[in-house]
């Protein structure tokens, strides 16, 4: 009987020492929070991007496949006008390739690239986001040629002072721009960098895009 009831005791000793320790484990392990992604993006659709074009659409899917399907994209379709072509789960590809497909043709009529009010589109969508709990961002995806109607094109010297005003508001925003000739990634490096930092500005090459996408996961938390 005594021995029963010694080795009871033991077993219920045990256990409670097992249980300490796994509350003192647990209480120590730090859990990283998820957060949501929106990730806005403007797509370039116009005459001069359509050579390079199907490349950037396989390149902007493989980004939508390393999402998580509850962070929310956007797509911005970019030619002499910008307008929104999709917006939802980067899971849904059958949708995605719908928008694309429709809305990326250009038979050479639509000449212009209206970068500037793309970005400015973007910025606005990120605000919007921010507010609905999401960590935004925006990834630019094409030459970054300045064509066409000059009030619509990117202003390099007023965009820096428009990033900064907007991370007042969004201080972890992160901005990508891939698959521009040398020349243009690296005026846009020399004009954001002292804005965003170089953890949260990505640029890169056709030639290097595959290997900027882990330096953007890990730049939107992930």
């Amino acid at each position: 009987m005594n021995k029963r009831l010694l080795t009871i005791g033991l077993i219920i000793l045990g256990a409670a020492v097992v249980i300490k320790l796994l509350y003192l484990v647990g209480k120590n392990i730090k859990v990283d929070e998820f957060h949501k992604a929106a990730v806005i993006f403007v797509l370039d659709s116009s005459a001069s991007n359509q050579q390079m074009l199907p490349r950037q659409i396989q390149y902007m899917k493989s980004l939508f496949a390393i999402l998580d399907p509850e962070d929310a994209i956007k797509i911005i379709k970019v030619s002499d006008s910008s307008y929104l072509i999709y917006e939802g789960s980067p899971a849904d590809t059958k949708s995605i390739s719908n928008s694309v497909s429709a809305y990326t043709k250009n038979e050479g009529s639509e000449k212009g690239t209206a970068y500037g009010e793309a970005v400015k589109k973007a910025v606005d969508y990120c605000l919007t986001m921010k507010k609905e709990g999401y960590v935004p961002s925006i990834v630019v995806i094409g030459d970054l040629e300045s064509n066409g109607d000059i009030s619509k094109q990117l202003n390099w010297e007023t965009l820096p002072k428009n990033i900064e005003k907007t991370k007042q508001y969004i201080p972890e925003l992160t901005m990508m721009f891939v698959y521009a000739p040398p020349e243009k990634l690296d005026l846009a490096k020399t004009k954001l960098n002292p804005v965003l930092g170089e953890k949260k500005l990505i640029v890169a090459n056709s030639e290097n895009a595959d290997r900027a996408s882990l330096r953007f996961l890990k730049a939107i938390g992930r």
